[in-house]
């Protein structure tokens, strides 16, 4: 049975190229302090899940994550479980089919609002993944085009470069918690990689094609296809799904499948929404 959770957060990345997650940059922009990485956030929110249901979750999981508003670096929260589905008779969702179980979570920082929340379905069988196109794999020393609306709407038109990461215990994103041993047992006993990591591969992929500082991460419906075992090397490849304007900030929406670079195993397929240009930039 999934159950609450209470932790810490953690900012892993205040020195983060992407600036918002740093008090000064922050500050300016009217933040308490530097933010801690939405998919760190998004860590918390899954991690009941890893909890309860272990592989099944890294196999079969799927994920909707929406970050409403910040959360600091040490700040404590609250994960409550808010709508358990137990084996529903009726799928809720197109995520969601017949036999399903998942939950709906919302993360509460102590004495605030809630800032996070999650919708995770666990599929009762295997999804067929994406198949990798190989596209064109990117070299990271190469500083990517302006996020500017016109650069973005060309990656749009004429497509994106494919990135690659490798996962090990050393990565900066190999834990959300302080103490590596909270995490969920997938994660701190087998070495499997976390949320933090497999979702900021988005982050990485897109800020690997387009220059942002600062930006923001806002969403993701991220689907699970396998564990990332130590040591595998990935390659994020990337599609602009959508541009749009909303109170004056520029969001883009991309869509970012994660393979192994041997065998072309896709791991995970993730939709991220993310501000590329803050208003007053």
């Amino acid at each position: 049975m999934t159950k609450d959770w209470k932790g810490t957060a953690y900012n892993q990345v205040p020195h983060s190229k992407n600036e918002i997650h740093g008090d000064k940059v922050a500050k300016d922009f009217g933040f308490k302090g530097g933010l801690v990485p939405g998919v760190t956030v998004s860590a918390y929110l899954l991690h009941p899940a890893a909890i309860s249901d272990g592989m099944a979750f890294l196999e079969r999981g799927y994920a909707h994550v929406r970050v409403n508003s910040p959360l600091y670096d040490e700040q404590v929260f609250d994960i409550n479980i808010v709508n358990p589905i137990e084996r529903q008779t009726q799928p809720q969702s197109r995520h969601q089919e017949q036999g399903d179980q998942g939950y709906s979570a919302v993360l509460v920082p102590d004495g605030e609002a809630p800032c996070a929340t999650a919708d995770i379905h666990i599929a009762r069988t295997k999804i067929d993944p994406p198949v990798r196109r190989n596209d064109e794999i990117g070299d990271k020393k190469i500083v990517p085009v302006a996020a500017t609306r016109e650069n973005m709407e060309r990656l749009r038109k004429s497509g994106c470069k494919a990135f690659t990461y490798r996962w090990n215990a050393d990565h900066e994103m190999s834990t959300y918690l302080r103490e590596r041993s909270e995490m969920a047992a997938p994660y701190s006993i087998e070495g499997y990689a976390n949320p933090s990591f497999v979702l900021g591969i988005s982050n990485w992929v897109l800020a690997a094609n387009a220059h942002m500082n600062p930006w923001v991460h806002m969403e993701t419906k991220s689907q699970n296809y396998a564990p990332i075992p130590q040591g595998t090397n990935l390659v994020g490849e990337m599609e602009v799904k959508d541009l749009f304007a909303k109170k004056g900030h520029e969001f883009v929406d991309v869509l970012v499948n994660i393979f192994d670079v041997e065998s072309s195993r896709c791991y995970a397929s993730i939709e991220l929404r993310a501000i590329y240009k803050l208003r007053g930039l």
